[in-house]
């Protein structure tokens, strides 16, 4: 199937027969069953365990989200698995973290591209191995919205720093995250914070964060040039501290532009009054204020959680119904993150029919997630060998979804990953040619005897382990259409289903010689003769499973 074919089945399917919304914001109130519980999974998570889906359909939506909406601790920071006895790393063992390393002229130029792409490996396990809550789907969600690369930042104690800002502030108040985002040594570095001076005032961090971070650029957003200036004035003089470790930002008066800042009549004409010595600092809180007393700020950021978490078409019935009341909310709740999307998840909109399997997975929700469905065997730590396998695992996931356009830590753009805002391809910018072809390569490689290779690292499917997880596996039509309902969330026609069901009896004249070999199999799991029956089969289906359309969309 080529871009086209699948772009032209998703459309007939989602796109034409989208009906209205239900009644907006009210709170859902409809069934609860697998296909609401994989739903909201499938959106906060990367890729859903069965287990988990299990859960969430015995806890309803209210308990599910509560649990859900938190943040768990974060994992343990990525260590030293680059450095070698000929060329050891002069400040950090093998096996320890360099999170806290000193910035060290003499550290050997590769090994600073080698602590960033473990970072990045750090970064997918912690997706693989996410517990059951948003933290690291919203950590993604606000490294696309403030994002850096890590390309230009260098240093990877500093990405670490800002993935764990991000991370540990993902559900708490969006005000408090602009304000410490603004400072933070990775984006000061990224947009050239650093460099802002009273004699040469550099208008890139104030540019977007009116134009991308804040009030965004909305029918109704009208911010000046002159706006920019002022902001541009008011962040003068913050610098990066490289002496101590974690980076830390400090304030430099002689640098900050002490005068006062006139706003346009989008901000009320309002006047930023200049502090002179080290209460030029507080400057920036005055500016955080003004930009969130606009209400195009929480307009803004909830077209963002809207397009990243439901849907990507904002219409004038959707802006009027769910956008501009969700914000009025956000600011009642004083910009709470957390009761912010619990509003938004627990609404009637969120489970409408229409907000379901409706949006092309991401690279992370493909790759990330069919490890997690299918719950793929990962290296463990036991020795140093394990623990560099473990990595060269970890990023060999993040290498197949570069392939498919999204580099975990690289955002291509200030504004993030266009398939969250460049209409109005949107998501559809996803799926190209190539990265079809690879995503089709690698369902097939991974449900294969000699699986996807990294090095020495082999990562497959198991396909009876996976089998073995639905309610009835020794029937062939049931095991068909429990797997597909729980890989595609929604039904098929009986053709399609027996479409699938001939990869496990072809050959056989019946259903009933698949429900022999799996009970035979069953009686005598050791036996590698009924073992490779009933493991070719289902592994053949599940490759058809995933390289159809709707394994694609989420």
């Amino acid at each position: 199937m080529d871009r086209k074919d699948f772009l032209s089945i998703w459309k007939e399917n989602r796109l034409e027969n989208r009906p209205s919304p239900l009644a907006g914001l009210d709170p859902y109130n409809g069934p609860w069953t697998q296909k609401q519980a994989l739903h909201l999974l499938r959106r906060l998570l990367f890729g859903v365990k069965k287990s988990d889906v299990d859960k969430v359909v015995s806890q309803g939506m209210a308990n599910a989200l509560k649990d859900l909406l938190t943040v768990d601790p974060i994992p343990s920071p990525p260590v030293n698995v680059y450095s070698t006895t000929q060329v050891p790393d002069p400040d950090v063992a093998f096996g320890a973290s360099f999170v806290n390393a000193p910035i060290n002229a003499s550290l050997p130029p590769e090994y600073y591209q080698a602590r960033t792409d473990v970072f990045k490996a750090w970064w997918i396990g912690n997706m693989i191995n996410q517990k059951p809550t948003i933290a690291e789907k919203m950590t993604l969600f606000w490294h696309n919205h403030f994002a850096v690369e890590a390309d230009t930042i260098q240093i990877a104690q500093a990405m670490h720093q800002y993935y764990k800002l991000l991370r540990d502030n993902c559900l708490g108040n969006f005000k408090t995250l602009a304000k410490l985002v603004s400072i933070n040594p990775a984006m000061l570095r990224y947009l050239n914070g650093y460099l802002n001076s009273k004699a040469a005032p550099d208008e890139n961090y104030a540019r977007e964060l009116q134009e991308l971070f804040t009030v965004g650029k909305g029918p109704d957003s009208k911010f000046t040039e002159d706006d920019v200036k002022a902001a541009a004035r008011i962040l003068t003089g913050f610098r990066i501290n490289p002496l101590v470790m974690p980076l830390t930002y400090y304030f430099d008066f002689t640098q900050h532009d002490d005068t006062d800042k006139k706003f346009s009549s989008f901000y009320g004409g309002k006047t930023i009054y200049g502090r002179v010595s080290i209460l030029g600092e507080y400057e920036l809180d005055d500016l955080i204020t003004l930009l969130f007393e606009n209400v195009e700020t929480a307009r803004h950021i909830c077209r963002k959680m809207y397009r990243f978490f439901v849907y990507y078409e904002i219409d004038d019935q959707i802006e009027n119904q769910i956008i501009r009341p969700l914000a009025d909310y956000m600011i009642q709740q004083k910009f709470d993150i957390l009761k912010t999307l619990y509003h938004l998840f627990s609404s009637q909109h969120f489970y409408d029919n229409a907000s379901i399997g409706c949006i092309i997975k991401s690279p992370l929700d493909y790759a990330v997630g069919m490890c997690r469905e299918f719950n793929i065997e990962f290296p463990k730590y036991v020795n140093d060998v394990t623990l560099i396998n473990q990595y060269l695992a970890w990023g060999g996931i993040a290498s197949l979804a570069a392939y498919q356009g999204l580099s975990i830590g690289e955002p291509p753009v200030v504004a993030g990953w266009q398939a969250w805002y460049q209409q109005p391809q949107y998501h559809e910018i996803w799926i190209n040619a190539d990265s079809l072809a690879n995503r089709n390569r690698v369902a097939e490689n991974i449900n294969s005897p000699n699986g996807v290779q990294f090095l020495t690292v082999t990562l497959k499917i198991d396909p009876i382990e996976f089998a073995s997880q639905m309610p009835n596996p020794r029937s062939a039509f049931d095991l068909v259409k429990d797997s597909v309902s729980y890989l595609y969330n929604h039904d098929l026609s009986d053709k399609s289903y027996n479409y699938f069901k001939s990869f496990l009896i072809t050959g056989y004249p019946n259903d009933s010689y698949w429900t022999l070999a799996w009970e035979q199999y069953a009686g005598n799991p050791t036996d590698p003769v009924l073992k490779n029956a009933v493991s070719t089969r289902l592994s053949a289906l599940y490759k058809e499973i995933l390289s159809q359309a709707e394994y694609h969309l989420s």
